[in-house]
């Protein structure tokens, strides 16, 4: 692949699985790297599913100033201002819909739904698996009951999750026959999670946006970095996506160039490849 580096003007980075793995923190190695580009002059964002408070401590620790994009695209946020620059919530119709079709006598068991309204999580109860979510995302979890006391405004995500991949891929697959595929971004972060976002968000939506709209930048000015479905929209809106070791197949066959995974600092090695020692 050819490319000139001195057009390379931002990093658009995914946290989970590209720069936070198993032990949910940024490397020294990754940071030094990141703080290394951006003393080029090289800008860095974050685009993540996670919620806009979870995000911020990984902006604060690779030392990055900018807006950063959230909820798979639904929201941006700067943290210098508190500025939120771009919300697409969830109607309220389909959010219901959604729930009524996870709480199906045959699912509900099985799946943890969480909607996220103003940066909030709300579940019906704070089981096993949520507590270990939220322990990960260092965030904190309002238990309702019954979800749809809350629907009075349009949450920004719908979250369902489940102990078996097989169970949220099941879901995922029924809900890519009905309507609501075509009214909703369905997408999934990992084997567990599925993700319903307005059908106007998704990170390449978003960064398009960060991009041209906030920064005045190109396509052939970024780099995106990621490992998993939700960011195959970002991989390919930008001059390199670069995938990691361990991305889906989907996924890794269609970006650019392949890092190695996140456990190997691949975000090193993708660095080094195109901007440091390039």
């Amino acid at each position: 692949m050819t490319i000139n580096k001195e057009d390379i003007r931002l990093i658009a980075l995914d946290i989970d699985g590209t720069i936070a793995g198993e032990s949910n923190e940024v490397t020294p190695a990754v940071i030094e790297a990141l703080k290394a580009v951006q003393a080029q002059g090289i800008q860095v964002t974050l685009a993540t599913g996670r919620m806009y408070c979870a995000a911020l401590y990984y902006a604060q620790v690779i030392g990055t100033p900018l807006p950063i994009i959230c909820y798979n695209g639904a929201w941006i946020q700067a943290p210098q201002t508190e500025q939120r620059l771009w919300h697409v919530p969830v109607p309220i119709a389909l959010a219901r819909e959604l729930l009524d079709y996870c709480e199906q006598p045959e699912r509900k068991a099985l799946l943890d739904v969480h909607f996220y309204l103003n940066d909030q999580l709300y579940v019906r109860e704070v089981t096993e698996q949520t507590r270990l979510y939220i322990e990960r995302s260092r965030i904190h979890a309002n238990p309702v009951g019954d979800l749809r006391t809350i629907l009075h405004q349009a949450p920004t995500k719908v979250l369902a999750m489940s102990r078996e991949p097989e169970v949220t891929q099941a879901v995922f697959a029924s809900l890519q026959q009905q309507n609501l595929r075509h009214q909703l971004y369905l997408t999934q972060s990992n084997p567990y999670f599925l993700e319903a976002c307005h059908r106007n968000a998704s990170k390449g939506k978003a960064l398009r946006y960060l991009v041209e709209q906030i920064l005045q930048l190109k396509p052939h000015n970024t780099i995106a970095i990621g490992d998993n479905y939700n960011d195959l929209e970002m991989l390919n809106y930008a001059a390199i996506g670069i995938a990691m070791a361990d991305a889906p197949p989907e996924v890794k066959a269609q970006a650019d160039w392949i890092a190695p995974n996140v456990e190997a600092d691949g975000v090193v090695a993708a660095l080094e490849k195109f901007i440091l020692l390039g």
